[in-house]
């Protein structure tokens, strides 16, 4: 049997949102919908750390949009991204720094978008805690990919940051 435990707050609240965002690959994101079960591995991520990030929603300030980054770790950050996608993150940090993790792929499905749209993740998910009376949570199922087995890379899509935060290596993907 495997051992699983499920993540809650603690194991977010940390400055060291790139470690995370690292950690994070070959857990699971576990959802529930209307009692139907789903838990899919977590195959691609990207950090956003901190107002300094300039790739980070907080770089611009606090505002009603970012609200959730600046609370509670563990808490889903959820914004529609060009009026299309559906983003999901996961904020981590103490309160009051804002700081979030993209999770942008799940097993076979790749693309932020792709895999909102195909879990029907929205907006309803803002501000909720990762957490099974939500319906949407992060398991370690004990199992740990090889480092070797983790690409990391420049975050995709954030070329307005400037060369200095685009090309950080704060992606992070599970090799197929």
């Amino acid at each position: 049997m495997v051992a699983m435990k499920r993540l809650v707050e603690a194991d977010f609240c940390s400055r060291n949102t790139v470690a995370l965002a690292r950690s994070l690959i070959g857990k699971h994101l576990v959802v529930d919908t209307d009692g139907e079960r789903g838990a899919f591995v977590i195959t691609e991520t990207e950090a956003y750390d901190g107002p300094e990030d300039l790739a980070c929603h907080a770089s611009k300030g606090r505002t009603k949009r970012t609200e959730t980054l600046f609370g509670p770790p563990g808490c889903w950050y959820v914004y529609l991204c060009y009026g299309v996608h559906e983003m999901l993150n996961l904020v981590t940090g103490p309160v009051d720094y804002p700081a979030a993790i993209l999770i942008r792929g799940l097993g076979e499905v790749s693309g932020p978008g792709r895999l909102t749209k195909h879990l029907g993740i929205d907006r309803r998910f803002n501000a909720r805690t990762a957490s099974v009376e939500t319906g949407m949570w992060v398991e370690d199922r004990g199992s740990r990919p090889n480092e070797a087995d983790i690409e990391t890379t420049p975050r995709i899509g954030v070329d307005y940051a400037g060369d200095d935060w685009a090309n950080r290596p704060y992606r992070f993907v599970l090799k197929a």
